[in-house]
C-alpha cells in the first residue's frame, strides 16, 4: 500500500504472545504504540517495518511471514481521513531490547487499551473481536 491523499501513515507491528500485545513508549510521551514507522521515500511496507524494528527493538522481522492485520484510520470530523496505520504481523529474530528512543516496552492486554493511542484502539478493538486479545 502506498501513500494517497497526503495522509499521514504508519506501518506497524503486532507481535501477539499469549493473549497481549507488543507495545512501545518513545521518551518525553506518555502514550503507547505499536513498533513501527512511516515509510522514508521508495521504501515497501516490508522494508518500512524491518528498519523500523531494527531500530526500535534491535530485532529483524523476517518479512516473508508478514500477514497484513488491518489498515486502520482515523477520521477529522469533516469525515476525511486523518490518519492511516497499516498493520502486520511478522515473525521475528534476536532479543527484543529497547533501542535509545524507546523509553519502554511491555505487553498489553484489552484491558490496558486506554493507554494506547486512539488508532491503537482499533487494533485492540479488532484483536478482541477476533478473541486474539482476550
Amino acid at each position: 500500500m502506498g501513500k494517497s491523499e497526503g495522509v499521514p501513515e504508519k506501518v506497524a507491528w503486532v507481535l501477539v504472545r499469549d493473549g497481549r500485545v507488543l507495545v512501545t513508549r518513545c521518551r518525553g510521551v506518555d502514550v503507547f504504540y505499536f513498533p513501527g514507522g512511516k515509510r522514508e521515500p521508495g521504501e515497501s511496507d516490508a522494508e518500512t517495518l524491518a528498519r523500523e524494528i531494527a531500530e526500535e527493538l534491535r530485532s529483524r522481522v523476517d518479512t516473508a511471514t508478514m500477514v497484513h492485520v488491518g489498515t486502520f484510520e482515523t477520521r477529522r470530523d469533516d469525515g476525511r481521513t486523518e490518519f492511516r496505520m497499516i498493520c502486520y504481523t511478522a515473525e521475528y529474530t534476536g532479543p527484543l531490547v529497547a533501542s535509545m528512543e524507546i523509553e519502554e516496552s511491555d505487553w498489553f492486554g484489552y484491558g490496558d487499551r486506554a493507554r494506547v493511542s486512539a488508532v491503537d484502539q482499533m487494533v485492540f478493538d479488532a484483536l478482541h473481536a477476533s478473541g486474539r486479545l482476550p
